[in-house]
This record gives C-alpha cells, sequence and structure tokens, in this order.
C-alpha cells in the first residue's frame, strides 16, 4: 500500500494538526467568548473541506447516502461540537499543557468504546497503551 493510502500517515496528520488546533485554539480564544471561537472555528471546518470536495471532486447526493450513515454522522457531528465547545472553554479555563492531554483520554475511552460496542478484539499492546495513556493524562493532571 503506498504511503499516501496509509492509514498511519493521517493519523499522525490527525495528531499534528490537532496540536496545533490546541496552540491555535488557546491564542483565539483568549478574551472572547469560547462558544463563539468555535462557531468560527466551526465555519472555517466547513469551508476547508468544501473546498477539498469541491477540488477533488467529491460532492455527492445526500438523498443517495444509507439512513444509518446520516444517522451516525449526525450523531458525530453533534458529539463533535459538543467536544469542542468544552474543549475552547477549557482551553480558555486553563493551561494548553494539561488541557490537550486530558482531551486525549478520549483516545482511552475510544478503545473501551471500540472494544464494547464494535466488538473489536483487545490485544496486550492496546490495553497496555491505553493504561499509559491513562496515567499519563493523571500524571499531568495531577502533579
Amino acid at each position: 500500500m503506498p504511503l499516501r493510502d496509509s492509514w498511519l500517515l493521517f493519523a499522525l496528520g490527525s495528531a499534528c494538526f490537532a496540536a496545533l488546533t490546541a496552540i491555535f485554539g488557546k491564542l483565539g480564544v483568549a478574551g472572547i467568548n469560547s462558544n463563539l471561537a468555535t462557531f468560527i472555528r466551526t465555519v472555517v471546518i466547513l469551508g476547508v473541506t468544501a473546498a477539498i470536495l469541491s477540488l477533488r471532486g467529491e460532492w455527492a447526493k445526500p438523498s443517495g447516502l444509507p439512513w444509518h450513515s446520516w444517522l451516525f454522522l449526525v450523531l458525530s457531528g453533534i458529539a463533535t461540537g459538543l467536544s469542542w465547545l468544552c474543549y475552547y472553554r477549557a482551553l480558555q479555563l486553563g493551561p494548553v499543557s494539561k488541557v490537550a492531554p486530558i482531551d486525549k483520554l478520549s483516545v482511552a475511552i475510544a478503545i473501551v468504546l471500540g472494544l464494547v460496542f464494535l466488538g473489536e478484539k483487545p490485544s496486550l499492546p492496546l490495553l497496555v497503551g491505553g493504561t499509559l495513556i491513562v496515567a499519563g493524562a493523571m500524571v499531568i493532571a495531577l502533579f
């Protein structure tokens, strides 16, 4: 599989952009309402995503999508919005060096949810890694 099609490349890109999101977000919410900041960020994301879809010719008729895709994408959008609202408020109130690691507890939570609801199989590296993520977040938050 070519590297440009690898999940790992996109996951690393996600991590790098998430790190920048924390830094830029912390600077962006200074002195303004965190909910307004989240709204501005959302509008920008909408524009960037629309531009990418247009440049790549990937637009599709929404009516052609299965109902379960709509349902889960809407639920995902709601969860994302609530996550961003909480994240920006946390950035406004706390240091990015503590907020970002606590936010990344989402990784450990996603592991548990994947095991419970998606039937993913546990492995020793997965369980050890998830435990280390939780332990690291706790050390950063508490000390």
